[in-house]
């Protein structure tokens, strides 16, 4: 059992003013793990002001000083690789394998930071005018259960390179991983309250960072409805905001791709990170005569994913987060039944041998059509929906036909086609031919899948406040 009964404010661990104790289950064996004492306004407050406090002399750092920070800070968590991976599989349910490649992409984040930030132009001149970049004040940093170590780490970069403290609320789900890489930022021996994290729940510490007038900007992970309502709080102070939602991905199999790679590799990219990911390429789009096909491959790829316990090594898929996220998925899947889609492998219920445990059966359906549920919402667990298009044109089309556009997925063996097509779809982020994510580019989605850029000089600028002078010579 882990107690996690302080808060992290001013460089130092204290006792929340909040007394709410929230259980930590753990998905694989639906045990108790922890608990956590919840920090609430109050400690938002003090939070913050410490924060304001400490921006004026942070943000007077030399960029030598914010270099040499982020390296620590990379250094500190890599000497707590070994704990934080346990962390994730216990709390998360994450399989082994990956949450040592999240660990490593937690550490690495620092460094793209750093590469950005000693590339970065803090003066410019265009025309008559001096254009100055300033960090713009204290940063609310709110990031989601299924990624706690890598989004916190994207956004705290960048705040720490612009030289902006900030205000941390993970995700109440996350405390273990928070606290332990808490713990690392406390080990860098970053300047007292430059970095101050608040355990607690979005309806109490998430809104004071939200409607704080000594917050600049929030940068938020999560749900679309929650930054919505981020956003519409956000107004009153006229605060910035980074928002990075959900999605609906598209992943497009143009005829002439190779089929026997496509379709598996498009069943890994739906199926990543226990399939709770908002860039997930849920919407598999495919050549109407190829069907039968498709669903041939796409059953056998499914077939060779072992789910199971997340502590051995060749598990592919690890359970849902939690009881109601997996009551979620399976009113999901059902909808899908229901709703007349074919369904090809998985269903309702937990898989054979795993009774215990949040683990959901991957899913796949066939002859699903634009106006079910499961092709317009966020599922936000391992299903995947099989439509078909005749035309080119009309794929184009569907991938476009969503209030989503985080990503999108193209497979084809004509890399020029393949590009055409990219200019085409509304997505921040299109991967082609299976390539994976560059982490120095910006991150974000067009159209409710968020605001504004994340990661590398993109994140970086986000941080900064413009200002020109003219005049400046005498």
């Amino acid at each position: 059992m882990r107690y996690i009964e302080q808060i992290y404010i001013n460089g130092q661990f204290v006792k929340p003013q909040g007394t709410k104790i929230q259980d930590l289950i753990s998905p694989t064996t639906q045990q108790l793990i922890g608990r956590v004492t919840l920090g609430n306004e109050d400690d938002a407050r003090i939070a913050i002001a410490a924060a304001k406090e400490a921006f004026k002399t942070f943000s007077k750092t030399t960029v030598e000083e914010r270099i040499q920070m982020l390296q620590r800070l990379h250094d500190a968590i890599l000497d707590r690789s070994d704990d934080m991976i346990e962390a994730n599989i216990t709390e998360y349910g994450a399989p082994k394998l990956a949450a040592i490649g999240r660990v490593k992409l937690a550490a690495e984040n620092f460094m793209d930071t750093k590469e950005a930030l000693e590339q970065f132009e803090f003066v410019k001149y265009i025309g008559t005018a001096k254009v100055v970049s300033e960090p713009i004040g204290v940063i609310g940093i709110i990031t989601p259960w299924n990624a706690t170590y890598s989004q916190i780490t994207a956004k705290l970069g960048s705040a720490i390179a612009a030289g902006c403290p900030v205000v941390i609320k993970p995700s109440e789900l996350s405390a273990i991983q928070a606290q332990l890489i808490t713990e690392c930022f406390h080990e860098a021996g970053i300047p007292s309250g430059v970095i101050n994290v608040v355990n607690g729940l979005g309806q109490t510490v998430g809104t004071e960072l939200t409607r704080n007038p000594d917050v600049a900007m929030i940068s938020f992970t999560g749900s679309t409805r929650t930054g919505k309502d981020i956003r519409r709080g956000a107004v009153e102070t006229m605060k910035r905001v980074t928002l990075e939602l959900g999605g609906k991905s598209p992943n497009i199999i143009l005829d002439d791709a190779d089929f026997n790679t496509a379709i598996p590799t498009s069943v890994r990219q739906c199926f990543n990170n226990n399939g709770q990911a908002c860039v997930a390429g849920t919407r598999l789009l495919i050549p109407e005569h190829r069907l039968e096909e498709v669903k041939v491959l796409a059953k056998k790829a499914v077939e060779a994913i072992k789910v199971g316990n997340p502590w051995d090594e060749d598990t592919v898929l690890g359970p849902i987060i939690t009881e109601k996220q997996y009551n979620q998925v399976q009113r999901y899947i059902k909808s899908g039944i229901d709703e007349g889609a074919e369904l090809i492998i998985g269903g309702l219920g937990r898989p054979e041998g795993l009774e215990q445990g949040y683990f959901v059966k991957p899913t796949v359906f066939a002859n699903v059509t634009e106006d079910m549920t499961i092709a317009k919402e966020e599922i936000f667990g391992p299903v995947l929906s099989i439509l078909t298009y005749q035309t080119e044109e009309q794929a184009i089309e569907m991938a476009n036909n969503t209030n989503y556009g985080l990503g999108a997925y193209i497979s084809s063996s004509n890399i020029d086609k393949a590009n055409e097509i990219a200019s085409r779809i509304a997505a921040g982020l299109v991967l082609i031919n299976g390539a994976g994510f560059e982490m120095k580019a910006p991150f974000g989605g067009f159209k409710q899948s968020g605001i504004g850029r994340e990661y590398g000089a993109y994140g970086l600028e986000e941080c900064f406040e413009s200002k020109t002078i003219t005049g400046y010579k005498s």
